[in-house]
């Protein structure tokens, strides 16, 4: 089948709540992903919880934590909505099961940022929780099709194809998307009324970050070609705490959440040192802690700091944390008795595609959700656990946005649509490793915690040589998944870069040194 009421590209939170409405309304969804498991995702990852809370400080937080800079009018959506989608989506339609007391109340912690607690949590695998339960909850659904190892190339858009303004179609609405099927090398023409972008963030594009291989700016890359607006991009929040073992794969997270229950910093002198850098000492904003260890980490020429969680009872910890301990013990850490080392690593995207509140973008028929859009929420920097938050609350009003209009209009002629031309030329994935790794190493370098004016310089010099050999070549080449992503990869670190020479003034996670 190459048609589709909708076409969600990614499978994570905000691309699986997306579903579920137009699932539920007799609609056939087909939601794409380039991994082999579509849990393979950073919402799997995700560790502290979700905000689950209609208090009427937070939109204050929200504000706070973005250094003033937050869209409230998104904030407000927040507060007044969560609370009632999440009840409904995962409390009552997936049952996500989290934490409860004895008495079976729902257990709430706090986080940095926070004025009280306010976010509820399974274990430390939060994520994973919701990731699997809404999954489950999707495959009762026959109009639902998953198709992994596919790769989303690039949309497909009524401009590209030279239709007339005087049909159906506006000039440059999106009409669905070319798809790789990576194991039978074939490219699939997905023809849909509605598209939804949910393809993550770009952290993967850092050399130490903590986010999955797929998180490498796909979805952004896709939409800006296509035409659609992007902004914000050189807001890239540093997670403070990682575990640190001395490699460059991977971080593994460390919940904010050991800092939330009373974990403390200390460095290589066993000085606790926060209180230098904050009132709000290990709770004080992501940015700030992640420059403050930073600038330990510099000061005393070391390659870590270390979080401390042992003035908790070690069967509390092994119980509240059970996927860290269980991690750090098999790195030779017993968190009950032993500190973490740990250090910043890239963690989520503060801007992307801009969007309206229901996930609309400026091109007809494509919303953006999750870590791909920007609906100003975050600002500058994004206050903790409210990412999943995001996911869902947008996710679901897109889905309600779309059963308003998809009503309105027909499925585009698909033997109008061109035929996507592969290339000949023998992809060699040694040069492709050698020029992400370029990458990676450019954007932790140049584009990281601390950015100067010579940086930035270096940095433009160094994507401007890359992007023209990429370009050249990805014309006549045999497409692979890496490829793509090689593609993507430099025009995303574009976006970065050009967004981070045009703001002159250090705000929330953006730290120019020479401001």
């Amino acid at each position: 089948m190459n048609k589709f009421d909708c076409l969600i590209i990614g499978s994570g939170v905000s691309g699986l709540t997306s579903a579920i409405k137009l699932a539920e309304n007799n609609l056939s969804v087909a939601i794409v992903t380039r991994a082999d498991d579509p849990n393979n995702t950073n919402t799997n990852w995700a560790q502290g919880g979700i905000i689950y809370s209609d208090d009427k400080e937070l939109v204050s937080d929200i504000d706070k934590a973005s250094s003033h800079t937050s869209n409230i009018t998104a904030a407000k959506i927040i507060e007044a909505n969560s609370k009632d989608i999440l009840t409904e989506v995962l409390l009552e339609k997936a049952k996500t099961d989290f934490d409860k007391d004895n008495d079976g109340n729902l257990l709430f912690t706090k986080e940095a940022a926070h004025t009280h607690k306010r976010i509820i949590y399974k274990g430390d695998y939060t994520g994973k929780q919701i990731q699997v339960s809404l999954l489950n909850y999707l495959k009762n659904h026959k109009n639902v099709t998953i198709l992994t190892s596919h790769t989303a190339i690039d949309l497909i858009t009524a401009e590209h194809h030279g239709i007339s303004l005087k049909q159906r179609y506006e000039d440059n609405a999106v009409l669905g998307a070319y798809l790789l099927d990576q194991k039978s090398g074939k490219v699939r023409k997905i023809i849909s009324k509605k598209t939804v972008l949910a393809t993550g963030g770009i952290g993967a594009l850092y050399l130490h970050n903590s986010n999955t291989d797929g998180a490498r700016g796909d979805g952004h890359a896709m939409a800006k070609r296509a035409g659609a607006f992007v902004s914000n991009m050189e807001f890239i929040q540093f997670h403070p705490t990682t575990f640190y073992a001395g490699s460059f794969q991977r971080r593994f997270l460390i919940s904010e959440a050991l800092r939330g229950e009373g974990g403390i910093l200390y460095n290589s002198k066993n000085e606790a040192f926060m209180q230098k850098y904050h009132k709000d000492k290990e709770l004080a904003p992501r940015d700030v802690v992640a420059r403050a260890i930073a600038s330990e980490m510099i000061a005393l020429k070391n390659d870590c700091v270390y979080l401390d969680i042992t003035n908790k009872d070690s069967e509390w910890i092994k119980e509240r944390f059970p996927t860290i301990y269980s991690y750090c013990q098999k790195k030779n850490i017993d968190i009950t008795k032993q500190r973490i080392p740990v250090v910043p690593a890239a963690h989520y995207t503060c801007g992307g595609v801009k969007t309206d509140s229901f996930g609309k973008t400026n091109l007809k028929n494509l919303y953006a959700v999750g870590e791909v859009a920007n609906t100003g929420l975050h600002g500058a920097n994004r206050l903790a656990s409210t990412s999943l938050l995001e996911g869902i609350v947008f996710g679901h009003r897109a889905s309600e946005s779309i059963l308003d209009t998809i009503s309105e209009q027909d499925f585009y002629d698909e033997s109008k649509i061109r035929e996507w031309i592969n290339g000949d030329t023998e992809v060699d994935l040694g040069l492709i490793t050698q020029d992400i790794q370029t990458i990676k190493q450019t954007m932790w370098n140049y584009l990281g915690l601390t950015r100067s004016k010579a940086r930035l310089n270096r940095a433009k010099a160094m994507f401007s040589e890359l992007s023209d050999e990429v370009q050249k070549f990805y014309k006549n080449a045999a497409l692979h998944d890496e490829l793509i992503g090689l593609r993507n990869a430099v025009e995303v670190a574009h976006m970065v870069l050009n967004s981070s020479i045009r703001n002159k003034k250090s705000i929330g996670c953006f730290y120019l040194s020479d401001s």
